[in-house]
């Protein structure tokens, strides 16, 4: 399968578009006043520890105390100590005014702040140092097991040697996972590897020691080199880049660390933007849209909440050629794959809960189920398949570490408070109706004015203007009505005149 890297850069915003035969699969973008900060590693102050949910707030500098939980807190070489005498009790551990080194795994969420780990690691294109562990691990995708050997001996061999380099020290004990980038390094290569990690791990080392806290320690790459180093396979044909100067920034990165990968950067100078020219454009406008519409004519509906993300499946104008069951089945498998893509698309994370149409033949629901699995298996974020409900829903979760598309690009809408819907222009009339009453018994007047939309106006005026007539002369004034076009659907406000 082919792919292509498409970097668009401007001074407010970096995107990055990966497509796979032609067609976008995922989208990215960055905002140079509101970077991520995933991967971020920070000398923290305990704020408050919390023994009932065995977690700590952390004041890292930001603007929301960050969430540490105890299974984030103990080392990875801990853990197995730990189950043994029973769980780990926070408060042992930390307490409040303590300096703490944490690495943040996931962004701010809505209302909730950062989350945050103690275990602390370093990634590179070929590899990920890990200060706390012992074990030298290997990408799963990296299938042939003489490759694997081959690389977990000669990293070993390598770690021994660069260790006795700098003379046994102990502050660079931990561990290593090879990453599927590594495949076919030469041996020149993996060393320059792991001495510039070890270089970037006692360059943080010495900050932790000066700093004051909170401060950051560490700042992982921007978007455009995050990229370069974690997106780049050998799938991967080309990577356009619109910006000369991003251009030759990266270009200079990828000599540095990478040289193979500098073949594969190509300037766009194009007039046509590069998005545009891709269609990336229209597929982010689909993207926030609830509905999803299926070639066969059906459709799907995205609902995200801070709980759970959820997907309805829906034959809509499909009617099929055969019969019912067959119709639902080729619905299902063609919503299979477009979940999948739309998934990675919309950066979907936490719980996500798939409502395909009911199928009454078990063997095409596990069809389905096994279509959706091998479109799945291609994220490059960690997806998985819980299993179906009894009531026949897919539950599946995929790592979460950043907001998703429409959290970045959209906000709360002013109209509904994102509810996602408002009241209708008969319920408010008759909630000014109510208001107009309770008004005329606080207030001795003549008269009363109600403001209002447009919609709501008409009403009182046309369907409720009986109504109307007889609050009149219940309550001995006279009322008005007024447009205001400012206001808001739902806003309405009784004056006494």
């Amino acid at each position: 399968m082919s792919q292509e890297i498409l970097i668009n850069i401007t001074p407010m915003e970096t995107r990055v578009a990966l497509v796979e035969n032609g067609v976008p699969q995922e989208i990215f973008i960055e905002r140079n006043n509101k970077r991520g900060l995933v991967g971020n590693i920070y000398k923290g102050k305990v704020v408050r520890v919390l023994p009932g949910m065995q977690a700590a707030f952390i004041d890292i500098g930001e603007a929301r105390t960050a969430f540490l939980h105890v299974d984030d807190l103990l080392p990875r070489k801990s853990k197995a100590n730990a189950g043994e005498s029973g769980e780990a009790d926070i408060r042992r551990l930390l307490h409040d005014g303590q300096f703490i080194a944490v690495q943040v795994i996931k962004d701010p969420v809505g209302s909730k702040g950062a989350r945050l780990t103690a275990q602390l690691s370093v990634a590179s294109h070929y590899l990920v140092y890990m200060a706390d562990a012992e074990h030298i691990g290997i990408s799963q995708r990296i299938e042939s097991e003489e490759e694997r050997e081959r690389l977990k001996c000669l990293l070993s061999e390598i770690v021994d040697e660069v260790s006795q380099e700098n003379g046994g020290n102990s502050a660079f004990a931990g561990g290593y996972i090879l990453r599927t980038a590594a495949e076919g390094v030469s041996e020149a290569e993996l060393r320059n590897t792991v001495r510039f990690v070890r270089r970037l791990w006692q360059d943080i080392l010495d900050r932790k020691s000066a700093a004051q806290a909170p401060c950051c320690l560490y700042e992982d790459l921007p978007l455009p080199k995050r990229v370069l180093r974690d997106m780049v396979g050998a799938e991967v044909e080309k990577i356009r880049i619109d910006s000369h100067e991003a251009f030759d920034n990266l270009t200079r990165f990828g000599n540095k660390f990478n040289p193979d990968i500098v073949r594969l950067l190509e300037h766009y100078p194009g007039e046509r933007p590069l998005f545009y020219m891709y269609a990336i454009e229209d597929e982010i406008s689909k993207a926030l849209q609830r509905k999803v519409m299926l070639k066969s004519g059906g459709h799907l509906v995205f609902d995200q909440t801070e709980a759970m993300s959820t997907i309805d499946v829906n034959t809509g104008a499909f009617v099929g050629h055969r019969n019912l069951e067959e119709t639902i089945y080729k619905t299902n498998l063609e919503a299979a794959a477009v979940i999948a893509r739309q998934m990675r698309i919309r950066n979907l994370g936490g719980i996500i809960i798939i409502d395909f149409i009911d199928m009454q033949n078990a063997e095409h629901r596990r069809q389905v189920l096994r279509a959706l699995e091998k479109a799945l298996a291609r994220d490059r974020v960690r997806t998985t398949i819980s299993g179906v409900t009894e009531l026949g829903l897919v539950q599946t979760t995929r790592k979460r570490t950043s907001q998703s598309l429409g959290q970045i690009l959209c906000e709360e809408c002013s109209t509904c408070f994102g509810r996602g819907y408002v009241k209708s222009a008969e319920s408010i009339s008759y909630e000014i109706l109510r208001d107009i009453l309770r008004a005329a018994r606080a207030y001795e007047c003549d008269s009363l004015r109600v403001l209002a939309s447009e919609p709501v106006i008409a009403r009182l005026i046309d369907d409720d203007s009986s109504q109307v007539a007889d609050l009149e002369a219940f309550i001995g004034c006279t009322i008005q009505f007024r447009v205001e076009n400012l206001y808001a659907h739902e806003q309405f406000d009784i004056i006494p005149v």
